[in-house]
């Protein structure tokens, strides 16, 4: 990438990788997005762009209040507790970037909210984008940020939930913009 590609991309923008954990990530998991090593690579890609990254975790709460005890009926494998390894990151997290844990779809809330002030733009990656993706867009959204969703660095439970939840977050525009990894960064213009 060039300098000024760079600048481009870094410039008041702060990057949301939503829920790139083990859980997603495991082939026998309830919860497994079958393109997540795909999203893994272009998420990979992203980081270097950005000079304030935050990951999210979701991480159950045992107490399951209300209709979460009827969700992981459903999702009964899921039940996972707060320390399982099931929960981890399975990219390195960097010492600069910050790790925001929650037991809800939507990571957006008044950590999140903190944790991006100063930033108008947020860019949005992860899984899955039928659920914790377009929660956390659309709370960000209703926050007054501007969102791009980059549509190659996020995965839903099937193909078609993904592109689903894609079209209903491009509804939003100009709230909402959904890229590419390689548009988003700047490579889809190859130099003289």
């Amino acid at each position: 990438m060039k300098p000024q590609d760079q600048a481009t991309v870094r410039e008041g923008k702060a990057l949301v990788l939503i829920d790139m954990q083990r859980i997603f990530q495991e082939p026998e998991s309830q919860w497994f997005v079958s393109n997540y090593q795909d999203v893994e690579q272009n998420v990979g890609k992203l980081r270097d762009a950005f000079d304030n990254v935050i990951w999210t975790r979701f991480v159950r709460d045992p107490q399951e209040s209300g209709a979460w005890s009827d969700y992981y009926g459903r999702w009964d494998q899921c039940r996972e507790e707060p320390a399982s390894a099931r929960w981890d990151i399975t990219l390195p997290v960097q010492e600069n970037e910050k790790v925001l844990s929650l037991p809800t779809f939507s990571k957006w809330g008044e950590e999140l909210a903190r944790m991006t002030d100063g930033y108008q733009h947020l860019v949005v990656a992860g899984v899955a984008t039928d659920c914790c993706v377009l929660s956390t867009v659309l709370g960000a959204v209703d926050a007054g940020k501007h969102v791009t969703v980059v549509s190659d660095a996020c995965g839903g439970a099937t193909p078609r939930a993904h592109e689903q939840a894609l079209e209903l977050m491009e509804l939003l525009s100009p709230m909402v913009k959904v890229q590419t990894t390689g548009s988003l960064r700047g490579e889809a213009i190859e130099s003289p």
